[in-house]
Order: C-alpha cells, then sequence, then structure tokens
C-alpha cells in the first residue's frame, strides 16, 4: 500500500513526462504560442499528475478510477498538443519520439493501475 500519491509508479512516470516536456516542448514554441498552445500543453501535464494526486486521496475504489480516467485522457491530450506543435515544426522528429514513447507507458501504467483498482473494488 501507498503512503502517498508520489509513491504511486504512474504518478511518478507522468511527472515525469510533465518535466521532459517543460523542458524540451514548452522552451522551443514561440511567443506567439504562449497563450494557446504553451497553455494547453503545459494545463495537460499538470492535469495528469494532479488527477492522480486527487483520485489517490479519494475513499472510494470508483472515485479513484473517475480521476485516473481523466488522467490518461490528459496524457492523450499532450500527445495531440505535441503532434500540433511537431506539424508547426516548433519541436523536431526525435521529441516527438520521445513524447510517443512516454505518453504510451504512462497511458499503461495508468491502466494497470486501472485494472488493479477494478479488482480490489470486487474483492
Amino acid at each position: 500500500m501507498t503512503t502517498n500519491f508520489e509513491d504511486l509508479e504512474c504518478w511518478q512516470r507522468c511527472n515525469e513526462l510533465k518535466i521532459f516536456v517543460k523542458e524540451n516542448v514548452l522552451l522551443n514554441l514561440p511567443k506567439s504560442e504562449r497563450y494557446e498552445l504553451y497553455s494547453q500543453l503545459l494545463r495537460a501535464s499538470r492535469s495528469a499528475t494532479a488527477n492522480i494526486a486527487e483520485g489517490w486521496g479519494r475513499y472510494h475504489y470508483k472515485e479513484n478510477i473517475k480521476f485516473l480516467l481523466n488522467a490518461r485522457g490528459s496524457v492523450a491530450e499532450i500527445l495531440d498538443h505535441s503532434l500540433e506543435a511537431r506539424s508547426c515544426d516548433y519541436i523536431n522528429e526525435e521529441t516527438l519520439d520521445e513524447i510517443r514513447i512516454k505518453t504510451t507507458r504512462c497511458i499503461q501504467i495508468v491502466n494497470g493501475y486501472i485494472r488493479y483498482l477494478r479488482k480490489e473494488n470486487e474483492k
């Protein structure tokens, strides 16, 4: 059993993704995107970890799962915004490939945690 949401592998991986996005995508966006793509990417990356944390703090499994589904959606949104950044030549293909790898891993781990919680709820 975890003593804090920071112990969850899904939170750790999403946090790594958030840091990667900040360091490798947001810094490369032009000022003209400051209130559009920059803001959307930042919010999505923050939302992934925040939803995992909020779900962990809930009492019931079903509530936790709801927030994990939101986190999974935010991770998918990060990939979508990164695809947009690539299509505008704000990031290179290598950065996009790394985001694909990281988002896929985050989604896999979140899905695993959801499966675990659903099984625990059946007990």
